[in-house]
């Protein structure tokens, strides 16, 4: 597959990779609920959401990390982080709607899915299950999975490798700057979305190929836009 000048694939994608949160998961604000909750619990303190949440899209430790330069503190932040997040997890994760009828549109061609990830494997899977997605993706990368994280290409990498399916042919798509940047290091088409974490401007200044604001428009952009159109028929 070769590019466009304007960044959009020449040819059908063999596989797409997607980011979880804030790309499939409306899960932001149970995230931003989870960080509020960590730092006045061990910090007793109000961070803004900006800061709290610029680094969505790396591994939690590394975001705490982040956060303080004391490794105890940090170890009790990740602590009260996933003790809350993870007993509020149920009730206020949800797909962003047309999620399924995305990914099913893709799956009908004949591409490959993916999910890569810096959530844990376990709260990933249950998240994923969660949402009734377990089935649609050929392959799932986690942080445990990997001993590199986004920005690094290392997971998109190690999706492609167990989807058997080169770099030119593929695209990751995500919410973030991490997100994009571990796309372009891979060399895969990266895929910005302006509907999760992080506002347009930033996911400019990270540089993806394309960047979307609706599920409906990445269809599009990706070539799956026929797809898209038959399966709006049938849902009525």
């Amino acid at each position: 597959m070769k590019r466009s000048d304007a960044g959009a694939p020449d040819g059908p994608l063999q596989a797409v990779l997607f980011d979880f949160d804030g790309t499939l998961a409306d899960s932001i604000p149970h995230i931003r609920a989870s960080f509020q909750h960590a730092v006045r619990e061990v910090l007793g303190e109000e961070i803004p959401d900006e800061v709290l949440l610029r680094n969505v899209g790396m591994p939690l430790a590394q975001q705490m990390r982040i956060l303080t330069d004391d490794e105890e503190v940090a170890e009790r932040l990740l602590h009260a982080y996933r003790a809350y997040n993870h007993a509020t997890h149920d009730e206020m994760v949800r797909a962003f709607p047309g999620a399924h009828e995305a990914l099913a549109a893709i799956r009908s061609t004949g591409a490959r899915l993916g999910l890569v990830t810096s959530k844990s494997r376990p709260i990933a899977e249950r998240g994923i299950q969660l949402l009734g997605m377990r089935d649609a993706f050929d392959v799932v990368v986690t942080a445990d999975d990997v001993a590199a994280h986004k920005p690094d290409p290392t997971p998109v990498l190690h999706a492609l490798a167990g989807l058997g399916v080169d770099a030119s042919d593929a695209a990751y798509v995500g919410d973030s700057s991490a997100d994009v940047a571990s796309a372009k290091a891979a060399g895969v088409l990266a895929v910005a979305v302006t509907w999760g974490v992080a506002p347009r401007e930033r996911l400019m200044e990270a540089e993806p190929d394309l960047i979307v604001d609706s599920l409906d428009e990445l269809l599009a952009a990706l070539g799956f836009e026929a797809v898209a159109c038959e399966s709006d028929g049938t849902d009525g």
